[in-house]
């Protein structure tokens, strides 16, 4: 059984003076590792490591900061495979899923490598006569990420490396059920090149995350889970006068017109709903069928659904693992008692999948449900499992009001042939990001992500520009080199002439 330490100052560290948790197997329900969990002392001592890190990276050259992070792209390249078994074994997405994810986290590294650029500012000579004015980036200090289960390598990819490219130190509170793969990423960044005491990582609860939260060395909070949470942590950040980006949940819907392609909007439908075991913050959960669609989309829907193999992570004819706890496994499979209660018509249930060899898996098939009314709980609540609803509208005006009323607004998809239906749907779809027969539109790098409403709390979107927003601080400066014989001093505003 492994045991899964710390990171702080190039080096692990076994202290678990906050206790310790279980690192499961979901494939197998067996008990894998023990996580060393931290108490505030431990989170104390990684901030301090950062701040005291913090006074030499800053004043790093931007070149060489570059030269650190394309060191680390090549070995991410090198170890992509590891970090992939690495994460499938404790999340339990299968092996293709998860190489997938490292791979997304990789291209926010690869955005990165070009902070000498995305660090540039702006300079008006002349502004006045005489003087001149620039704008400059800086580093805000020690940050801190709060990531989920969902994505143990992806998301703190999204925010450790932009926010040491720019120049500050970092510490990573990953999820518990999940954490090898956040130890091994700051390994491999240390053997890249970076500064001991730039990137650490401690594990533990909400003990742990309350004590960075209060930190008063910590600047800034990247966070990333259920809305309830991030809404609390973006309170309690903002409090102690921290900047605060907090990421919550979701209920994203896709729409389907009656001139889509019903053949590609069902197999995206199936892959946006049910890959990942419905894990993501992403995933399709609401199917939206507007008009006469419905009857043939639900029948195309429930057919791919049934054929779809439920493994482990190594079983290369899987194509959905189980979910990552047992208690996670029962909440979510308690929807379809309360769905089919309140009306709904349970097309696939998925509760009695069996696999073969691994009878203590916390397995759940992909559920198909009908019929489902915004009133019911399968529509109200983020599963965050391979549940997909069915809600029937009669046009687009319908399905555009039914997305106003959700509370969620992280994504919208629009299944359509109609560039007209697209264009109205991408203007007044209330989400932060919206897909054209694109199921799951998560930005490239070089964009940012984020939601609206209640999937985000906070201003600024994760990576892309609008990360390199958050993680530095603007300055103007104004400059006057005098020449020559002064006018007499005058104590009226000074105008720009």
């Amino acid at each position: 059984m492994k045991q899964i330490s710390h990171w702080v100052g190039g080096r692990r560290v076994t202290e678990s003076s906050g206790g310790r948790g279980q690192v499961f197997d979901p494939a197998t329900g067996e008990v894998t590792g023990s996580v060393d969990f931290a108490d505030a002392s431990l989170v104390d001592e990684a901030v301090r490591t950062a701040a005291e890190a913090f006074a030499d990276w800053r004043g790093v050259s931007l070149t060489r900061r570059a030269a650190v992070l394309f060191a680390y792209r090549q070995l991410l390249v090198e170890h992509l495979d590891e970090l992939a078994a690495l994460v499938a074994s404790e999340h339990g997405k299968l092996l293709a899923d998860a190489k997938g994810e490292v791979q997304r986290g990789l291209e926010v590294v690869e955005f990165a490598c070009g902070i000498p650029h995305l660090l540039k500012g702006e300079h008006s000579v002349q502004v006045s006569t005489g003087v001149d004015s620039h704008s400059l980036h800086q580093p805000l200090g020690v940050v801190a990420g709060i990531t989920p289960f969902n994505f143990p390598a992806m998301v703190p990819m999204w925010m450790f490396p932009l926010a040491v490219a720019c120049g500050n130190t970092f510490v990573l509170k990953p999820s518990e059920k999940d954490p090898s793969a956040a130890v091994r990423l700051a390994e491999l960044f240390t053997e890249a090149g970076l500064p001991d005491g730039v990137f650490n990582v401690v594990h533990g609860d909400v003990t742990a995350v309350h004590a960075l939260l209060a930190h008063p060395k910590v600047a800034a909070v990247s966070f990333v889970g259920s809305t309830p949470v991030a809404k609390s942590v973006h309170e309690a950040a903002t409090r102690a006068g921290k900047r605060v980006q907090a990421l919550g949940g979701a209920k994203n819907h896709m729409v389907v017109m009656p001139d889509a392609d019903l053949e590609v909007a069902a197999d995206a439908a199936v892959s946006a709903a049910y890959g990942s075991a419905g894990e993501r913050c992403m995933a399709v959960s609401a199917l939206v069928a507007v008009g006469a669609v419905a009857d043939d989309l639900v029948a195309a829907v429930a057919k791919r659904a049934e054929s779809l193999r439920v493994g482990p992570a190594d079983d290369p004819e899987a194509d959905m693992g189980p979910l990552v706890t047992s208690e996670h496994r029962r909440r979510v499979a308690s929807y379809l008692d309360v769905a089919a209660e309140e009306g709904a018509a349970v097309v696939v249930d998925g509760r009695g999948v069996v696999v073969p060899g691994h009878p203590d898996g916390f397995w759940l098939g992909p559920c198909l449900l009908d019929r489902v009314s915004p009133s019911m709980a399968a529509y109200r609540d983020e599963i965050f499992g391979p549940v997909l609803s069915v809600v029937r509208v009669e046009n687009l005006s319908d399905a555009l009001e039914l997305l106003a009323r959700n509370p969620y607004g992280n994504g919208a998809a629009i299944f359509t042939s109609s560039g007209a239906a697209a264009r109205r749907f991408e203007l007044e779809a209330t989400a932060g990001m919206i897909g054209v027969n694109v199921a799951i539109p998560v930005p490239v790098a070089f964009y940012s992500f984020g939601g609206w409403k209640e999937s985000l709390f906070g201003d600024v979107h994760v990576h892309g520009p609008e990360g390199v927003r958050f993680y530095t601080r603007a300055k103007a400066v104004t400059t006057r080199w005098p020449s020559g014989p002064e006018p007499a001093p005058s104590l009226s505003f000074p105008s720009t002439d």
